[in-house]
């Protein structure tokens, strides 16, 4: 019985500057949309919520 071993070599995902900077400001975005979203939203759950980490962060929320 014979079996061959296969080589499998990983070669590492390089990416460009341009996806690099798109994907940072897509990241950037993300995250002032989720900051000021739940920062100045009027729900309740969404206040109770983030409400400890708003005032550990000095958000003001009231």
């Amino acid at each position: 019985m014979s079996t061959s071993a296969v080589k499998i070599r990983a070669v590492p995902a390089v990416i460009g500057r341009r996806d690099a900077l798109v994907a940072a400001a897509l990241a950037a975005f993300l995250g002032v949309v989720m900051i000021y979203g739940v920062g100045f939203a009027h729900s309740g759950v969404i206040h109770n919520a983030s409400h400890d980490v708003r005032h550990s962060n000095a958000f003001p929320c009231h």
